[in-house]
């Protein structure tokens, strides 16, 4: 009897750090368990899920009804690819739509995941406040799953140095 393929998700927005992908990369060979890179369009919400993971979707705007499959954006599959081809890891892209700590637990449980990967934030005002009142996609996942979240720094500060929110 072969057992199920084991699966990492990692959660990939255009212009993060590649260390996000490629340290997720590393979890799934180490795992030999294949990587979803998993994409959340936050101007859409979610009308179907699918059994793989992936969805149908509405934009929140009612002047846009057009109802769709979400697609993976090809300049951010072609960056992944050129990230991923020379490691020893399968990998699969999933376009998601609506709140992203909802839709990576969905896509998680969908593959059964064995953890969900996501990068810090990079901070600025906007950001620092829309995390003060939603909290950080990673603090949401860290509460609300049941597998680990792993969070990869993507500017990492010294010890020395004060954090982006803590004043100087």
């Amino acid at each position: 009897m072969t057992s199920p393929a084991r699966s990492v998700v990692v959660g990939v927005v255009p212009g993060q750090s590649d260390d996000v992908v490629i340290q997720a990369a590393m979890f799934a060979s180490r795992f030999e368990a294949q990587l979803v890179c998993a994409f959340v369009e936050t101007s859409r919400y979610v009308v179907e899920e699918l059994p793989d993971g992936s969805v149908r979707s509405l934009p929140f705007d009612p002047d846009l009804p057009e109802m769709r499959d979400e697609v993976f954006d090809p300049a951010l599959a072609a960056h992944l690819d050129s990230l991923l081809a020379t490691r020893n890891v399968r990998w699969s892209t999933r376009a998601l739509a609506g709140d992203p700590a909802r839709a990576l637990g969905h896509v998680a449980d969908a593959v059964d995941a064995a953890m969900i990967v996501v990068g810090t934030r990079r901070h600025s005002p906007r950001r620092g406040l829309r995390e003060f009142f939603g909290g950080s996609v990673a603090a949401q996942l860290a509460h609300r799953q049941h597998r680990p979240v792993v969070v990869i720094p993507q500017t990492p500060v010294s010890i020395e140095d004060p954090l982006p929110w803590e004043p100087a």
